[in-house]
């Protein structure tokens, strides 16, 4: 169940990486979601060092996700896989710091607060 957790706040981090495009038909899957943030769940359940295939996983999904139906369909994929799951401001922490650690640059805060409606 932690492993659950700590993939959905991943995906989370990860669907908040994916912001910046015009509009169009949502091409990235929860499938795909899923499978690019699955080896990101042992470092956001616990810590540690980024593996690299989590950072590869997470810039795989940001440049899947190249229109605003994309980064709002990613979105909420993550919030519907992470509704429900309780989760500590640790994991959160870490999930939120995945962008970065990867070498991702994302314009806004990633959290479970996050309005997919107004992600561009």
């Amino acid at each position: 169940m932690a492993s659950s957790i700590v993939l959905k706040l991943a995906c989370l981090v990860l669907v908040c990486t994916v912001a910046i495009a015009p509009l169009a038909t949502a091409d990235v899957s929860c499938g795909q979601v899923v499978n690019d943030l699955t080896p990101c769940i042992n470092y956001v359940s616990n810590g540690g060092t980024v593996p690299e295939n989590c950072c590869n996983g997470v810039k795989a999904l940001y440049q899947a996700a190249q229109t605003t139906a994309d980064r709002q369909s990613v979105c909420k994929c993550l919030k519907n896989a992470i509704s429900g799951i309780p989760y500590t401001n640790y994991n959160l922490g870490l999930a939120a710091g995945l962008p970065s650690k990867c070498g991702v640059n994302l314009p806004y805060k990633i959290s479970p607060s996050t309005d997919c409606s107004s992600v561009n």
